[in-house]
């Protein structure tokens, strides 16, 4: 991976994994994306920083302007109409920004394993849901 400068997408997930394969803290979780994503971003990987965390977010776009990382070198991957202010947000500050709909057989199991991964996802989505009705970002 490091000869081919691969892009690659980082992100975090909830799977039944022993604490020897996965971090079992959501604070190791989150020191380790984030660990990772400067090393991708430095090394001059394409990385897709998959999240919807403000956190890490400011942390991406700190570290870049630290690092003198173009805006160009990286992008934000996130779910589709799921925090789109935010999302519009990065691009008026000129990040690129991807979003995603899960499909095919597996999309039911792969939305409740998001929503079970953490229960504030599902007040997330909800306040999501109706902020859109309520300014009409359609």
């Amino acid at each position: 991976m490091k000869s081919l400068r691969a892009g690659v997408r980082i992100c975090t997930g909830d799977y039944k994994e022993p604490a020897t394969a996965a971090y079992p803290a959501k604070s190791d979780v989150d020191a380790n994306y984030v660990k990772s994503m400067h090393e991708l971003m430095l090394k001059g990987h394409y990385p897709g920083i998959a999240t919807h965390d403000p956190a890490i977010i400011a942390e991406a776009k700190r570290w870049a302007k630290e690092q003198g990382i173009a805006s160009d070198r990286f992008e934000f991957q996130m779910l589709y109409g799921i925090r789109r202010d935010l999302q519009e947000s990065l691009v008026k500050e000129g990040y690129r920004v991807r979003c995603y709909v899960p499909f095919g057989t597996q999309w039911y199991p792969y939305l409740m394993r998001r929503l079970a991964e953490r229960p504030a996802n599902v007040a997330f989505i909800t306040g999501s849901v109706i902020k859109e009705a309520l300014h009409g970002n359609a």
